[in-house]
């Protein structure tokens, strides 16, 4: 085939609009484990993606301009396959070094952004101006030939989009698409130019799916000991062993983001609660004694729900965990087991306080353990009002948070107190670590819908340790309330990487 025909065109800029779109949508997973999920991330993501891909526009209609050959787009297009596959081979050795020194997350989520997706992005974009001057025949139809073009290329984009988040990403994970990618990219090369490099393609596509097939049994031995690296609906999860931070005692941790463990289990024996922040859910009962029926907000590898069934054979706990992913995790690898007492609703935790008729003796959110994916729907004004009206007459809401309590670090921390403290009668803080008030540590916020002044010590030797902990400082005054209409919780949360 020396040249591409009508309908081949329109599958080139479709199949090209749809890597794209899939390339940045996994792009967010790659990034993930090293620099989050936040605003900050989407937004250094989504901003350079675009500007690379004007780029792309820009150089491919010069190109077109100087010379239209199917051929040239054919090597466009294998070259895109290339750099895509560099990103599978160099990901991990670059967004290392490139958290490693440098701390700031604008830096280092751009940076990492640029080096990893620029060469991709440039390449998809001249993709589409070059097939439209390959398409125009003659002044008279060419808007009609840009119309088809553009309509094909953003078919493809909404298809990739849909494909990579409903589909692909929680069926074949990040590098399995990757390669998926390069393959099809490569295959499509050929396809529009047979007689260009046949050879060196169809050498390199061989190559390209017999690496895409050597890292999956890799892979599994790999995780068979040490790493496991998961791609759920609305997270990239790695779970890994360790050893627990005060006692000589092996676990298994669950992170989704570099700066914080979201859940960890003993593995000798699955008898405690593994991190000392945890622990302070208990003290539900020392504020509400008699807790009967509880709510979690946030389950992850549903560590203290499993203490609250053990502890409580009476008892029952409804978690709202918004990724099924998270849940199938806690079964296989954190010793879940399905419980008549234990009721698990997959929903986002705010959108289940909007339409929840039922009263709860206590509240527990851990949906704040990230330092760099904050849930902010769980923490405006709107949101505390529902939990509020959720407890009951003695009810007890308990969450942990990761902030300073003084100085440039303790804004979203200086946020969260004042909103809760607006709604609540009584408002509580705890410190989890015995460090200075302005270094980044865990707190734990214990508000009480009761107006009765609780004790704060305990005849339960563990309770009273937790209840020492409790900070008599003062908050910074008029620091402003979070709200739906505005809660810049992500400017916040910055801070403590910094």
């Amino acid at each position: 085939m020396k040249k591409i025909s009508e309908c081949m065109i329109e599958i080139t800029v479709f199949v090209c609009g749809a890597s794209l779109m899939i390339l940045e949508l996994v792009g967010s997973r790659i990034l993930a484990p090293y620099v989050g999920t936040s605003i900050i991330v989407w937004t250094s993501l989504i901003g350079i993606i675009l500007g690379f891909l004007s780029l792309g526009y820009f150089w491919g209609g010069k190109l077109a301009d100087k010379k239209a050959d199917h051929k040239i787009l054919s090597f466009i297009i294998f070259l895109s396959a290339f750099f895509i596959f560099l990103i599978i081979v160099g990901n991990s050795y670059i967004l290392l070094f490139i958290t490693k020194h440098i701390k700031h997350l604008y830096l280092s989520s751009a940076l990492g952004t640029i080096i990893l997706f620029s060469a991709p992005s440039i390449l998809l974009g001249m993709i589409s101006p070059y097939a439209l001057k390959l398409k125009i025949k003659s002044l008279d139809t060419s808007g009609q030939a840009a119309g088809n073009i553009y309509a094909f290329s953003t078919l493809g984009s909404i298809a990739g989009t849909f494909a990579a988040g409903f589909l692909l990403i929680p069926m074949l994970g990040t590098v399995k698409i990757l390669y998926f990618l390069t393959i099809i990219l490569v295959f499509l090369s050929i396809f529009v130019s047979v007689s260009n490099f046949f050879k060196i393609k169809t050498i390199t596509l061989f190559v390209f799916i017999i690496c895409s097939l050597i890292p999956l049994s890799f892979n599994a031995s790999v995780q068979a000991k040490s790493l496991i690296d998961i791609d759920t609906p609305y997270n990239r999860i790695w779970i890994y062993p360790s050893k627990a931070p005060d006692v000589a005692r092996p676990i298994r941790r669950l992170t989704t983001d570099p700066y914080s463990v979201q859940s960890a289990m003993f593995l000798d024996r699955d008898d405690d609660l593994v991190f000392r922040y945890s622990k302070f859910y208990r003290l539900a009962e020392h504020f509400n004694p008699g807790i009967n029926k509880t709510l979690m907000i946030g389950g992850a590898a549903y560590s203290y729900p499993k203490d609250f069934l053990k502890n409580y054979p009476d008892g029952e706990i409804t978690v709202v965990e918004i990724d099924p992913g998270m849940t199938k995790i806690a079964k296989k690898y954190f010793n879940l087991q399905d419980d008549p007492r234990l009721k698990i609703i997959h929903e986002d935790g705010r959108v289940f306080l909007n339409k929840n008729q039922e009263l709860f003796d206590a509240i527990y959110l851990d949906a704040f353990t990230s330092r760099l994916s904050v849930p902010y729907q769980l923490t405006t004004r709107e949101a505390v009002e529902r939990i509020y009206d959720s407890l009951t007459d003695r009810g007890v809401v308990i969450f942990n948070i990761a902030s300073s309590l003084k100085g440039e670090r303790s804004k979203f921390f200086q946020a969260e107190l004042a909103t809760y403290k607006e709604i609540f009668e009584q408002v509580y803080v705890f410190t989890v670590d015995k460090v200075s008030p302005s270094s980044v540590q865990n707190l734990i916020i214990i508000a009480l819908k009761s107006e009765r002044v609780p004790e704060f010590r305990s005849e339960n030797k563990e309770y009273d340790d937790l209840l020492e902990s409790l900070w008599t400082g003062k908050a910074d005054a008029d620091f402003p309330v979070l709200t739906d209409d505005h809660a810049p919780v992500d400017h916040y949360i910055k801070e403590l990487i910094h």
